[in-house]
């Protein structure tokens, strides 16, 4: 199964449902940009692990909806095309931030091994002097900046 829902976060219908097997379905919402998926609830192992990576910013943000199941900020990281994170000081003084991918190049490639692959390099690199900041509803345009959406 894999359709379009009203989010339970936002309450935008732009909520992408997938159904990974017969009990778990992920859920993420390009209104809003959040995430969540049948295992983050508050009594399963996965939400606990995922709780003590997370940054500080995103804890701060989740949301429990009705059905029990916590929300968080996406995290989008497309090697050639760029990132979208949520960035700020708390959760009245955040924005998406949007960073475009540029090729490494010959010269930098030392800077940029690949763990664990000897003599093997990243092609891309994250250049923070493209990032641009984009409102709490703006995720789409942030999507469209680094090109993942058509503008």
């Amino acid at each position: 199964m894999d359709n379009l829902i009203v989010c339970n976060h936002c309450g935008g219908d732009a909520c992408y449902v997938d159904e990974v097997n017969s009990e778990i379905k992920t859920y993420f919402c390009y209104g809003c940009g959040f995430q969540t998926n049948s295992l983050m609830k508050e009594d399963e192992k996965f939400y606990e692990e995922q709780v003590q990576v997370l940054p500080e910013l995103y804890k701060d943000l989740m949301m429990r909806d009705d059905e029990g199941k916590i929300w968080i900020p996406s995290a989008i990281n497309v090697p050639e095309k760029g990132m979208i994170f949520a960035n700020g000081n708390n959760t009245d003084n955040w924005m998406w931030s949007a960073v475009k991918a540029i090729p490494v190049t010959e010269e930098e490639k030392s800077k940029y091994p690949i763990p664990g692959q000897p003599g093997k390099y990243y092609e891309w690199r994250m250049d923070m002097t493209t990032m641009k900041q984009f409102p709490e509803r703006g995720f789409m345009d942030a999507l469209s900046y680094i090109e993942l959406l058509p503008e």
